[in-house]
């Protein structure tokens, strides 16, 4: 028999509901975009989306044809530096939720 089908549940299902709530909130990943700067300010795009999670960020393109997982989001940025090219492409690292506190 199943062990854990013996236990008693520890929460109702409205307290557990809420811990798992916050188990998500606690380790979800933190959202960023990559953005290029085309001129001094003449121009812009978003040219990646990211997810950085406590030991790596996970970066896809927008138009969807390059993904890559890197150290941090910082390192996923130096590599969308080296793959823009050009001396009139200045790249941004935008956060679009909060620190964990």
């Amino acid at each position: 028999m199943d062990k854990l089908a013996e236990l008693e549940p520890l929460w109702d299902e409205a307290g557990f509901a809420d811990f798992l709530k916050g188990l998500a909130e606690d380790d979800a990943p933190r959202l960023f975009a990559i953005a290029h700067e085309y001129g001094t300010r003449h121009d812009g795009w978003i040219a990646a989306w990211g997810m950085a999670f406590r030991d790596r960020a996970e970066v896809v393109s927008t138009e969807g044809d390059f993904r890559t997982s890197t150290q941090s989001p910082d390192s996923a940025l130096a590599m969308f530096a080296r793959m823009a090219g050009g001396e009139d492409v200045k790249l941004h690292l935008l956060w679009l939720t909060p620190p964990r506190s």
